[in-house]
């Protein structure tokens, strides 16, 4: 059997143990033990689960993964997003659809803070979805903003997937987290576009507020410094080299925690909960990431990920219709895996072909998180969807209802970044001067 078709085995083993429920950690080590084993022996294969985990996880830059965590952390704890709601609200609250903007605003906010889609969306879908439904918007709008504020949380830095991709590929996360900020901005004024135009045509779906006094959103602006200082210190110091991603992580989390003490919200109880939430996440991202560099260490034997790559840039079609062809591959895999999974799957496999296309990597990068996101938000699964569920009381078939015309929205964001390559790449490579 040749090494190829190994490496072939090794993935469909990997997809099947993952629809079955198992760990991913236990997914990947338990399909690169199978493949060493079929490549060199059950010797060779015991070695590198001993070795490869060992050598590659005493690497300084993974600090940069507990360190941003923690500062999500400290943030949410902090009562940040409760915060840049009441903001958003005040000033936005009294326009057509007011509510479902701010909740919007009050997402990118909190996005800037913490890392994960799915925090953001449970998050807003405690605090901004009963405000909703309490002064009279639908059920499918208000699900299905707090449903696609959520994705901005992989997108704003810092982001957990590009720090993953970073790692993975061999990327500066400075410059992913760089490359996420004007997209991010632009697919915020997106969703308010589409929220206003869709309250304009349909009066009834959200109903008109009374316009907060000028002195109630004056001092609303007060509740949002931790959030703009925290993102100008972290974002700041790596685009100004002062510090590398990796320190940054540490810089937010301790700026993170002193604004809590000045806040008044972090007690012993709450910094215990952070520390504890930090720790759980970390012990199973470690695993995850063992998991990865054994399953990828088997790839590199196979030389799977050379054969695909041979293949797709020996198609007779143009490059960019590869491209469209694999965006649409990554909206599917949305629906049914998580981030983190889909990252590990298919950055071993794509990125070197989408290299050899000649792409900008960093650029890729961008549409890469953001066509995964719209897959974790696309009925007639969405993952994302499954889980907000939990938080609010919105039949599913209303929550799919309510991110349909955000999904046109993405769509159009997408057209924007693949046409304008240089909204994602103009500050990661200005950094770099």
């Amino acid at each position: 059997m040749s090494h190829p078709i190994i490496g072939a085995i090794g993935f469909i083993i990997i997809v099947v143990l993952i629809l079955a429920g198992t760990n991913l950690a236990f997914t990947l080590v338990i399909a690169g033990l199978i493949g060493f084993t079929l490549v060199g022996g059950w010797t060779a294969s015991l070695a590198n689960l001993a070795i490869l985990p060992f050598e590659r996880m005493t690497n300084y830059s993974f600090t940069v993964f507990p360190m941003f965590m923690l500062m999500g952390s400290l943030v949410s704890y902090g009562g940040i997003g409760d915060d840049a709601y009441k903001m958003a609200k005040a000033w936005f609250g009294h326009i057509r659809g007011g509510l479902a903007i701010a909740t919007i605003g009050a997402c990118g906010l909190f996005a800037a803070v913490q890392g994960t889609s799915l925090a953001g969306s449970l998050v807003m879908g405690k605090v901004s979805y009963p405000e909703m439904r309490k002064a009279g918007y639908s059920m499918p709008l208000s699900a299905g903003v707090i449903s696609v504020g959520g994705t901005l949380g992989i997108l704003i830095p810092p982001s957990m997937g590009f720090i993953m991709i970073g790692i993975m590929a061999d990327m500066n996360i400075g410059q992913l987290f760089m490359s996420g900020i004007i997209p991010g901005i632009i697919v915020v004024i997106l969703y308010m576009t589409t929220i206003y135009i869709n309250c304009r045509l349909n009066p009834s779906i959200a109903p008109t507020l009374p316009k907060a006094p000028w002195k109630e959103r004056w001092g609303s602006v007060r509740l949002t410094w931790p959030v703009v200082l925290l993102f100008l210190l972290v974002m700041g110091g790596i685009y100004g080299g002062v510090f590398t991603a990796t320190e940054a992580g540490a810089i937010g989390a301790f700026g993170a925690f002193i604004i809590a003490i000045v806040k008044r919200k972090m007690t012993r109880q709450a910094f215990a909960s952070s520390l504890w939430d930090t720790a759980k996440m970390m012990g199973m991202i470690i695993a995850v990431l063992a998991g990865v560099f054994i399953f990828n260490a088997f790839l590199a034997i196979t030389q799977l990920p050379t054969v695909l790559s041979d293949f797709l840039i020996g198609l007779p079609f143009d490059r960019w219709f590869v491209l469209i062809i694999i965006l649409v591959f990554y909206i599917i895999m949305g629906m049914f895996f998580d981030v983190l999974s889909i990252l590990i799957l298919t950055i071993p496999i794509l990125y070197p072909a989408i290299k050899a296309m000649g792409f900008d990597m960093i650029w890729y990068s961008v549409l890469m998180v953001r066509i995964i996101e719209i897959g974790e938000i696309s009925p007639p699964f969405g993952i994302n969807l499954f889980g907000l569920k939990g938080v609010i009381d919105a039949p599913l078939t209303t929550i799919y209802r309510g991110v349909i015309p955000f999904l046109m929205a993405d769509m159009v964001s997408l057209v924007i970044f693949m046409a304008f390559p240089i909204l994602s790449t103009y500050l990661p490579y200005a950094m770099m001067k």
